[in-house]
């Protein structure tokens, strides 16, 4: 909850409370949902942001603000969609996040469900938003999506078969039945945007908000949109608001309540049936033949295009909000049929109906399971994408080293073979890197999105994502290091299979540690090219500074030398080199070329300066360096301790504004 809401409460007219209830486990879903509760907000203020800030101004606090909604009231019952009408800045969103308890700044005024305290916990169990914007995973499939949003919001106490009857039901209800195995990347705007709000139906909530659910979408898509929400809403019982910027007179009869916004200000909020009435009341008749949605919403919306029209469309409008204060009030909080009896509302009787089975609570067991499996089926699936992601995973890192082998394959042992070798090593190290960044970036990418979004409705947290998320990861990481590893087996000479498991292992690390490198740099960064660059950007220095590879150690100024201690590449570059040279037999005595050996006088000192593998490694690491022991330790060090510091990152805090662009 906002700090200095004051009195907040949401209060639901049943009489159980939702998180002790359990009968409802037993409810079939397709069952009729009876209850007449309502959500009242009674003269609700909210202060937020009202202009654009930099990066600096929105970090260290200093963002402009002002007040965005104003003295806001309004009801809306069971069985009932109630639209928010305004054009762009009028406060619509801002009132979803309000009633959601996600608005950032001050609040106050009362959010009533018919008598019962609302927290932030209990909408997200008993409730359900769907923003503007959401990411879905693109390699599964509609049935799919909408099983694991069961399963992540459906209690462990609900039966599976109940689980899945729901989601047939959210299929057949949003006609996606037909595209139910299509995979989420094939589908329409119009299929995607029913798929996003089923996500949130599939759990039953009682009460809905929906940010702008059919911006964007043609004409038929849109009346389809409303009316399959009004069908839900109307059988099931529930309560729906959405917002719409640009209404059409073909919604007109599935709204069964309107509120339209300027500025902050109510301008009405009543029965759409009376609204008709009420403005012909005030002198505002709508015409004939006009959109009486649109041509109110024109009425309720500051005309800029010049300053007159603006001084007088203000001055209207100013008028409009004072005249609905002192008379709207038997509108807000009517049906059309009280209004048109003049009659008072009759209290509300309690009524025992089923709860939403997200109240039933998911274990920490089940979610983990669940996402697990998500991440499995993504990779595993049968779409395009999802063959992008397995080829990423577990083909693309063999194949480079393909290529790597089919470069260096015809070595020959003159002097120059401990440069080729050495150069043969640093490739094997970047190509890792480079393959793991890559793959990383794009793979976890939605995944990291959809949790930012499913985390804001309470569904798990970060620790449980990123588990989930290694434990599905690190099986791969190993098939497809090792699977590479392999190919260079005979290239790098090893004398038996122990050898090429601790190169194989020394790979790992550093595939491990550029997973970790790109999961913490993605908390805070969407795009996953931006993500790549800089990651690369980061490891070419380690590579440059520490690997030993291209610098050695001993030409190198102390506090550069103590500078490549907090870099990954001094222990997995020194333990691969000292692997690969020191103290092999068949790098002694090494000629110069085929036709000049290196023990003959005619030899060139500095071709023939390494006499065995054991000088070339002496040459560029120390021997406080080159400790085979503590470099293998040290090369696994940095994945573990990355993995702990993104747990701890994604349990940080962030600012708002970053997991904004995750949401928006």
């Amino acid at each position: 909850m906002d700090r200095g809401f004051g009195p907040a409460v949401l209060v639901l007219h049943t009489q159980h409370n939702c998180a002790l209830t359990r009968r409802s486990v037993t409810m079939k879903p397709s069952k009729m949902i009876g209850g007449d509760y309502s959500l009242e907000l009674n003269n609700i203020f909210h202060t937020g942001q009202v202009e654009p800030a930099s990066c600096f101004q929105r970090l260290f606090g200093s963002v402009q603000t002002g007040l965005i909604l104003k003295d806001i009231t309004l009801e809306v019952r069971a069985g009932e969609v109630m639209a928010i009408l305004g054009s762009k800045g009028s406060g619509k969103r801002a009132l979803l996040e309000v009633i959601a308890r996600r608005s950032k700044g001050l609040s106050r005024g009362q959010i009533l469900l018919d008598g019962r305290p609302l927290t932030q916990a209990m909408f997200n169990q008993c409730c359900a938003y769907v923003g503007h914007r959401a990411d879905l995973v693109p390699s599964l499939s509609v049935q799919q999506t909408l099983h694991y949003a069961a399963n992540l919001s459906i209690g462990s106490q609900v039966s599976g078969y109940v689980k899945d009857s729901r989601v047939r039901q959210v299929l057949a209800d949003l006609a996606l039945s037909q595209v139910a195995r299509h995979s989420v990347e094939a589908l329409t705007e119009g299929e995607y945007r029913r798929l996003v709000i089923g996500t949130q139906l599939v759990k039953d909530p009682v009460l809905l908000l929906l940010d702008e659910p059919t911006a964007g979408l043609d004409p038929l898509t849109t009346y389809l949109v409303v009316s399959m929400v009004s069908s839900h809403a109307k059988r099931r019982g529930r309560a729906v608001i959405l917002t719409m910027e640009k209404p059409r007179s073909d919604v007109f009869p599935f709204l069964e309540r309107v509120a339209y916004l300027c500025l902050g200000d109510l301008v009405y909020a009543g029965p759409t049936r009376m609204m008709l009435d009420y403005f012909r009341s005030v002198g505002f008749p709508c015409p004939e033949m006009e959109n009486p949605l649109m041509y109110y919403l024109c009425l309720s919306t500051v005309d800029r295009r010049s300053r007159e029209r603006f001084v007088e469309s203000n001055a209207q409008i100013v008028a409009l909000v004072e005249k609905f204060k002192m008379e709207g009030a038997p509108y807000r909080k009517s049906s059309a049929m009280s209004v048109l009896l003049g009659s008072p509302p009759s209290d509300h009787q309690p009524n025992s109906h089923p709860y939403p089975y997200s109240a039933q609570g998911s274990s920490t067991t089940q979610i983990g399971m669940t996402l697990y499996q998500r991440q499995f089926a993504s990779t595993f699936g049968c779409s395009w994408q999802a063959l992008f992601y397995l080829s990423a995973r577990l083909v693309a890192m063999p194949i480079a080293f393909l290529l790597i082998w089919m470069f260096f394959h015809d070595i020959k042992d003159y002097q120059t073979t401990f440069m080729s070798r050495s150069g043969l090593l640093l490739t094997c190290i970047t190509t890792t890197y480079l393959t793991s960044i890559f793959t990383t970036a794009y793979t976890f990418a939605p995944h990291r999105t959809r949790y930012y979004q499913e985390n804001q409705d309470g569904t798990y947290n970060g620790p449980l994502f990123l588990v989930s998320y290694f434990t599905f990861s690190l099986p791969l990481a190993f098939l497809t290091v090792s699977g590479s590893s392999a190919i260079l087996y005979h290239l790098m000479k090893f004398d038996d299979w122990t050898e090429l498991s601790l190169f194989a292992a020394v790979l790992l690390s550093c595939y491990l540690f550029a997973e970790q490198l790109v999961v913490a740099v993605m908390a805070i960064s969407r795009n996953p090219y931006n993500t790549s660059v800089f990651c690369i950007y980061i490891v070419s220095v380690m590579i440059v500074l520490g690997s030993g590879m291209l610098r050695s150690y001993r030409g190198m100024s102390e506090w550069l030398s103590w500078v490549t201690y907090v870099t990954q590449t001094r222990y997995a570059g020194a333990y691969l080199t000292a692997q690969a040279f020191d103290g092999r037999q068949q790098y002694t005595g090494l000629w110069q070329n085929a036709a000049q050996n290196c023990s003959e006088p005619a030899a060139e000192p500095f071709e023939c300066r390494y006499p065995d593998g054991a000088s070339y490694v002496n040459e560029r690491y120390p021997a406080a360096v080159a400790d085979p022991q503590i470099n293998l330790v040290a090369s696994f060090v940095f994945p573990v301790a990355a993995a702990v510091f993104n747990v701890l990152l994604y349990v940080a805090p962030l600012p708002s504004y970053i997991k904004a662009k995750f949401r928006e």
